[in-house]
């Protein structure tokens, strides 16, 4: 790992880049940090738990440049692990948490080490437990890494009306023993899986934090097995450039690198793009009471958003503390890091949980002009990336429809109104028809289109499609907090039944529903984003956080596939359909209007008779023809027709005249399996089932 003489002979060093880099017969290691009084490098002899080590100071006259501290060791080579030990005041009610004997790991570290169980409980603040042995060897180490060797690759820029995204989990996709693959829940167990995808239809996958994170951080047990449970989401970041090693297939100790630059490119390779979910509101530091490895023992001040009393911190994140986003020095780490993914690990984009932080000031008040998100969608570098906003925070702020025009935003409002059409509420038929046209009130001003809406019904954090509706509550009991955790507004309804039921008249509607959901998804404007296993009626038994369980709640069971093959063709189908039809894909909204080279209106709305849509409170109908000659001026569609029955009875339709002159021919009828849809037979009137959706097309004869 090392050839280090004794001393280790060092130069000066450079002050950038900041981290760790291989540079000749050396490494060059350079930290930040403003306020520290000293500085030593820690170099580990071997890659045993219980490695040797050596420490160098770093002299402040021949080793710092204004706020850097840098130094280059000869003989160090990739492979090196380190951290560092930082000296300073210790006055909390000042801002100040140095600690001289705590291992410190560099922000900017592009690997951690993974041959120990993590235990930050022995590296709390001085108020915590005594530690029983050296610190040092409670914390993972950085790894020295050099990217030159990594596979050449870049990113596919896929346009945003043709992306399809997947939200998963790189361990739970392929940790269940029914995914049949070879290295189950690593990187290279998504390689393995890449031909479902294919076959699915998605173009990107946007993958919950594969940033380093502390899985054994989670305080509670189940109380039906008495296990420990764990930090299995992800979303308490430790260090901010480093793939998260135990997904890695090998014992990582730096492989990790390459194995995910792999499973970027492999997606590539089949036109799939890669989007991170990536957690900057916080850190897995927590409050006062939680671990010092990194930001705490650099700088605390100036990482961290503090009370009055700076011994406390601010926490619009609920996650017991809030990054300092908006501080000039912390802005630019944010930004070294996302240019970091994109330039050496190619990913297509990145989704910011809890973004509203993002644009907050150091007293946490929202900023008119965030300098943070106005720098990442101007930046050159990220200039062609994907930006996708989670817009709002744990502390209120709910800003869907203000982030600036490049970035695209989840939703919330287009899940909210779209499961309660679909249950059945009053006064939402207006609502499901603005979102089902790309939420044109959000999204509508200042030239932005329907494409800044990611479209969901479900993600990670919540019910499942199967579970939206089989439950009416939650059932977090399993998490050991006593069923107080999760989301208690969750808009779902069970038909009947709460949870599994044999009753076949109950399995038939929540069948239905699901395709409902599922069609509405893929026939609205925007774009879609489809949870992990939805598209075989995953389950995860009712419970809607399960944040803590790397279990079987959490891990996709594909024999799933098989079970519900009648549910899973018909999602295919959708996808499909959506592809197929750039009606359904467009850049602009519709106008209601008709534009140049267009017979008719691009859309207009209707009622079970034509021309005669009703928006009364007691309505749960809907209906639409979208003019097909109006999809894209050289890629013309035909005519499509939507209904959206949401009440609980039947209704006798007529059917409006297309706009190309032909005949209605059912495409599909979430109530009837595919194979009955008939192509052949035409149609003017139809009998359209309670909770269903129908959509038929029209081609010019």
């Amino acid at each position: 790992m090392t050839k280090l003489t004794f001393p280790p002979v060092s130069k000066p060093g450079r002050p950038v880049p900041l981290g760790a880099r291989v540079e000749g017969n050396g490494v060059q290691f350079s930290l930040l940090s403003r306020n520290a009084d000293s500085v030593s490098l820690v170099l580990f002899l071997e890659k045993t738990p219980k490695s040797e080590y050596i420490t160098v100071p770093l002299d402040p006259a021949r080793n710092r440049t204004g706020d850097i501290w840098h130094i280059w060791i000869e003989g160090a080579a990739e492979g090196q692990q380190y951290g560092y030990k930082i000296g300073g005041r210790y006055k909390p009610a000042e801002g100040h948490r140095f600690n001289p004997e705590r291992l410190i790991i560099d922000p900017y570290a592009r690997a951690l080490t993974d041959n120990f169980r993590w235990d930050l409980s022995k590296v709390r603040d001085l108020d915590g437990p005594a530690e029983i042995d050296d610190p040092v060897y409670h914390v993972p180490r950085a790894i020295v890494i050099d990217a030159s060797d990594l596979p050449d690759d870049r990113q596919l820029q896929l346009s945003p009306e043709e992306t399809i995204i997947y939200e998963m989990h790189v361990k739970g996709f392929t940790r269940h023993p029914s995914s049949g693959a070879e290295y189950p829940g690593t990187y290279r167990g998504v390689i393995e899986k890449i031909p479902y995808l294919k076959e699915l239809g998605v173009t990107a996958v946007e993958l919950l934090p594969v940033q380093e994170f502390d899985e054994y951080d989670n305080i509670f047990h189940n109380p039906f097995t008495g296990e420990r449970l764990k930090n299995y989401w992800g979303y308490n970041t430790i260090a901010f450039f480093a793939p998260k090693a135990t997904y890695s297939s090998t014992e990582a100790m730096g492989l990790q690198i390459i194995e995910f630059r792999e499973m970027v490119k492999a997606l590539h390779d089949e036109g799939i793009e890669v989007i991170l979910d990536v957690v900057f509101n916080h850190t897995g530091e927590g409050d006062e009471r939680g671990p010092v490895i990194s930001f705490k023992g650099i700088d605390n001040s100036i990482y961290y958003m503090l009370e009055e009393d700076k011994s406390r911190y601010k926490n619009f994140s609920g996650c017991g503390n809030t990054f300092n986003c908006n501080h000039p020095l912390v802005r630019e780490f944010i930004l070294d890091c996302l240019k970091y993914w994109v330039i050496e690990m190619k990913v297509d984009g990145f989704r910011f949980d809890l973004a509203s932080i993002l644009g907050r000031d150091i007293n946490g008040n929202i900023l008119s002009n965030p300098p943070l998100i106005e720098r990442i969608e101007d930046d050159p570098i990220l200039r062609n990336t994907k930006l996708i906003a989670e817009a709002w925070d744990a502390a209120g702020a709910y800003q869907v429809g203000k982030f600036p025009s490049r970035w695209q935003e989840w939703n919330g409002m287009y899940r909210d109104d779209v499961r309660s059409f679909w249950r059945g509420d009053a006064d939402i038929a207006g609502r499901f028809a603005t979102r089902l046209c790309g939420s044109s009130d959000l999204y509508g001003m200042g030239g932005r289109g329907p494409c800044r809406s990611i479209n969901f019904i479900t993600c990670h954090d919540g019910f499942t499609l199967n579970d939206l509706v089989s439950y009416e509550k939650k059932h977090n009991e399993a998490n050991g907090e006593d069923n107080r955790d999760g989301e208690n507004h969750n808009i779902s309804r069970n038909y009947g039944a709460e949870g599994p039921t044999d009753d076949s008249q109950i399995n038939s509607i929540r069948l239905r529903q699901m395709k409902n959901f599922i069609a509405t998804l893929f026939l609205s404007q925007g774009i879609p984003m489809l949870l992990m296993g939805d598209e075989f009626m995953r389950t995860k038994r009712g419970n809607n956080n399960t944040y803590c369980q790397d279990s079987e709640y959490s891990w996709l069971d594909w024999s799933g596939r098989e079970k519900a093959a009648e549910f899973f063709e018909f999602t295919q189908f959708m996808i499909r359909f959506r592809r197929e039809h750039p009606s359904l894909r467009k850049r602009d909204f519709f106008t209601g209007r008709i534009n140049p080279g267009c017979e008719a209106a691009d859309i207009s709305w209707h009622g079970p008779e034509p021309d005669k849509p009703d928006w009364s409170p007691e309505s749960r109908f809907v209906a639409l023809l979208v003019n097909g000659n109006c999809a894209v001026s050289d890629n013309p569609d035909s005519d499509i027709y939507m209904v959206f029955n949401a009440n609980d009875k039947p209704a006798d339709i007529a059917l409006p005249a297309s706009i190309c002159g032909g005949p209605w021919k059912l495409a599909f009828d979430t109530s009837k399996p595919l194979t009955l849809s008939d192509n052949h037979q035409s149609y003017s009137e139809y009998c359209i089932n309670a909770m269903t959706t129908s959509v038929f097309t029209a081609v010019k004869m």
